[in-house]
């Protein structure tokens, strides 16, 4: 009798083992977790490298700048002798304005004298860009008395007159192909990538 209880105990402590282990194990299956690998790179002289690059934008081109900061005048009332959006423009006070944040750039105040400004650039009307200045002679045969900005597809804003608003128009019109005098480039980035007409120094 002594001798069954015995086996019957060691049998039961036997099992109590076997089964305390295999939770054990399950236990350590289930919440083992792979260390996190650190991809930092050693730099000698330095403790550790990180790469934390951002990305970079690129910057818009100045004719882009000087198109935009046009069309953003469009509505704007004319005014004789206006050079700012508050007061209103005349044509050359809207070119001014446009430009004048532009390095490289110092405009006169007049059409005329823009027309005849050294360091800018003669254009063949088949060969505008956009930021180009467009001159009329419209009131006066002998002299430029308006000017726009060449904005591509042919068009350019300008201040037209008394009564109008700043605008959007069509270089191939009737009105203005026939009083459309020349084109001068004055930005430096166009300058640069093309050879035209000539350079008044």
């Amino acid at each position: 009798m002594r001798s069954t209880l015995l086996t019957c105990l060691s049998i039961g402590l036997a099992t109590l083992l076997a089964a305390t282990e295999a939770t054990a194990s399950s236990k350590i299956t289930r919440t083992y977790q792979p260390a996190p690998v650190d991809l930092r790179v050693p730099v000698q002289g330095s403790a550790l490298l990180t790469f934390n690059a951002k990305p970079v934008k690129p910057t818009k081109s100045e004719a882009h700048q000087v198109t935009q900061r046009a069309y953003s005048m469009i509505g704007t009332p004319y005014r004789w002798g206006g050079t700012s959006p508050k007061r209103g423009f005349d044509c050359s006070g809207l070119v001014n304005y446009v430009f004048q944040n532009v390095d490289e750039v110092d405009l006169p105040r007049t059409a005329q004298q823009m027309y005849s400004m050294r360091g800018n650039s003669k254009v063949a009307r088949g060969d505008l860009q956009p930021g180009d200045l467009v001159f009329f002679r419209i009131h006066n045969r002998r002299n430029v008395d308006h000017v726009g900005i060449y904005v591509g597809d042919n068009q350019f804003v300008h201040a037209p007159r008394r009564g109008q608003k700043v605008r959007v128009s069509d270089l191939s019109g009737d009105y203005w192909k026939k009083h459309y005098t020349a084109a001068r480039r004055i930005l430096p980035e166009t300058l640069a990538k093309a050879d035209v007409g000539g350079r008044y120094d």
